[in-house]
């Protein structure tokens, strides 16, 4: 497991400003700008679904709101203020960069989210404590409570991630690829418990259309730059799905739900 690099802090919210709010952010990675001119604003309560090809920049943009990767330029404000590890921001990660060889227990990384709340010669308490059972019992992780995480399904693991968003009393939630590897049946049980966190603002970085499309409200689509904010309705437009995705994608409507037609044998270029 990763430790924090910094401790979190305790900042005002600006009233009336919203929950996110972008002005033609770019960032780096490698040398290499991976995400530009993006702007957007995100009102608290929110839950977003970013989406784009493999290297849009989806990964860069939640780490930048994290205040874990500075920008290259533009700005970005949490609920006012520029990004510095705010407590009330919590971040997964993606399941691939985790240590799960790592020995603790699913209630030790839950107490974890309890930790930038204490000052630096205080222990974890009773109240935190309590808080921490109160967020494994949230999410139906119970009698698995002193399970070592390398033994955990890999919808536990999610699970087990948003407890600590949970009693870390997040108010904004940032998830990359939370779905990726799942089962359906895993994959329901997390995007039921997305559901129910309904007053934190989500950023939530899919690869599923399908699924951006029938269970948020709000879609980003990147493909380096932004190529569309808005409604389902309004970003999956055959113009931006093929400025994204190279003509390769289509959303289909049907009475069952929203499907994602994939062209195997299309060879066109994003332009």
């Amino acid at each position: 497991m990763r430790r924090a690099r910094r401790r979190s802090q305790v900042v005002i919210h600006d009233t009336g400003a919203p929950a996110i709010s972008a002005r033609d952010l770019s960032a780096a990675y490698g040398g290499r700008v991976v995400l530009r001119d993006v702007s957007f604003d995100l009102a608290t309560g929110a839950h977003l679904a970013v989406v784009g090809p493999n290297g849009a920049g989806k990964s860069t943009l939640l780490k930048v709101v994290a205040g874990l990767t500075p920008s290259a330029g533009g700005s970005v404000r949490v609920h006012g203020h520029a990004p510095r590890a705010h407590l009330c921001v919590a971040y997964v990660s993606q399941r691939s960069d985790v240590d799960w060889r790592f020995p603790v227990t699913v209630s030790d990384v839950v107490r974890m989210g309890r930790t930038g709340r204490l000052g630096p010669l205080r222990r974890i308490g009773q109240h935190d404590r309590q808080l921490a059972r109160e967020a494994i019992e949230r999410v139906g992780l119970e009698g698995l409570s002193d399970r070592q995480i390398g033994e955990l399904s890999g919808g536990e693991q999610q699970r087990m991630f948003i407890a600590r968003a949970i009693a870390q009393e997040a108010e904004v939630v940032l998830l990359d690829e939370p779905l990726a590897g799942l089962d359906v049946p895993a994959e329901a049980d997390v995007l039921g418990l997305l559901d129910r966190l309904d007053r934190a603002t989500l950023l939530v970085a899919l690869h599923d259309l399908g699924v951006a499309a029938a269970r948020f409200e709000r879609v980003l689509l990147l493909k380096e730059r932004m190529i569309g904010f808005g409604t389902p309705d309004e970003v999956f437009r055959p113009d931006l799905l093929e400025a994204a995705y190279g003509g390769c994608v289509r959303m289909v409507r049907t009475s069952e739900g929203t499907l994602v037609v994939h062209d195997d044998a299309c060879t066109r270029e994003v332009r």
